[in-house]
C-alpha cells in the first residue's frame, strides 16, 4: 500500500483572505516503510511574509523571492501524489492551502476523503494529552532535536514516525512477509505458517521416559487424556 506523509508552510492561516502555501514535504511509504522518495520544494508566495508566520517558519520574502511559483511545480507534485492516501498532522489546514493552490494552477483538487489526520487518530489513542508533532514524538521517543523551526520536510520525516507508532504498525512490521487472513467475529486476523519447520528437539527417549512418568501420577491425573501410556 502506498501512502504520502505530507506537511505544508504559509503565510498565514487562511487562503480564503490571501495566504499562500511557501514549502511543501513529502515522503513516500510503501507498506508503512519510508521508500526514500520525497518532494520537497519552496514557492515564492508573490506576496508579503508576515512576522507571525516568519516566527513560525524562518523563511523570509527574500529568501522566497528567486524560487519557483506554485504553479510551475504543480504537475511534478500532482505526479507524485498519484492517487496514494495523503497523511498529515491536522490535515484539514493542509488541505485547505492544497487545494487552494491546485486550483489557482487549474487542477482537480484533493478530496477529504483522502486525507488520514493523524492529530484525530492521536486524540483518540491519547485523549486528554497534548497531541502535538513535538509531544508525540517524546511520547514515541523519536529524537525531534533538529526541529528548532517547522520545516516541511523535516515535519514530514517526523510525522511519518510518529503516524507509524500511532496506528501500531511497527509491530506489524516485525511479522513474517507471507500471512493468511482468517474473518473470526467479524475481525480478520493474520495467520501467518512457517515456510520451514522447525526440526522437532523431543527425542523418542525423552518420551518415553515422560509416558513413564505419567504413569505414576494415578488414574485421575489429566495427563491421561492427551497422552497413550501402551
Amino acid at each position: 500500500m502506498r501512502e504520502i506523509v505530507l506537511d505544508t508552510e504559509t503565510t498565514g492561516l487562511d487562503p480564503l483572505q490571501g495566504d499562500r502555501l511557501v514549502e511543501i514535504g513529502c515522503i513516500e511509504l510503501v507498506n508503512r516503510f519510508p521508500t526514500g522518495k520525497t518532494f520537497h520544494w519552496y514557492f515564492n508566495p508573490e506576496r508579503d511574509m508576515p512576522e507571525q508566520a516568519f516566527q513560525v517558519h524562518g523563511l523570509t520574502g527574500g529568501f522566497l523571492s528567486d524560487k519557483p511559483k506554485f504553479a510551475d511545480k504543480a504537475a511534478d507534485l500532482v505526479d507524485f501524489l498519484g492517487d496514494a492516501p495523503l497523511v498529515a498532522h491536522n490535515a484539514m489546514f493542509d488541505l485547505s492551502f492544497l487545494n487552494a493552490e491546485l486550483e489557482r494552477a487549474g487542477y482537480a483538487l484533493v478530496s477529504r476523503e483522502r486525507m488520514v489526520d493523524t492529530l484525530l487518530i492521536a486524540r483518540r489513542k491519547h485523549p486528554g494529552g497534548s497531541n502535538r508533532l513535538d509531544d508525540l514524538c517524546v511520547r514515541y521517543s523519536i529524537d525531534n532535536s533538529r526541529r528548532t523551526k517547522h520545516g516541511a520536510l523535516l515535519d514530514a520525516e517526523l510525522l511519518a514516525e510518529v503516524y507509524v507508532e500511532l496506528i501500531d504498525a511497527r509491530q506489524a512490521q516485525l511479522g513474517l512477509s507471507q500471512a493468511a487472513p482468517v474473518i473470526s467475529l467479524g475481525v480478520q486476523i493474520i495467520v501467518r505458517e512457517r515456510p520451514v519447520p522447525l526440526v522437532p528437539r523431543i527425542t523418542d527417549e525423552d518420551r518415553a521416559v515422560h509416558r513413564q512418568f505419567v504413569g505414576t501420577l494415578g488414574e485421575s491425573a489429566i495427563w491421561r487424556d492427551y497422552i497413550r501410556l501402551d
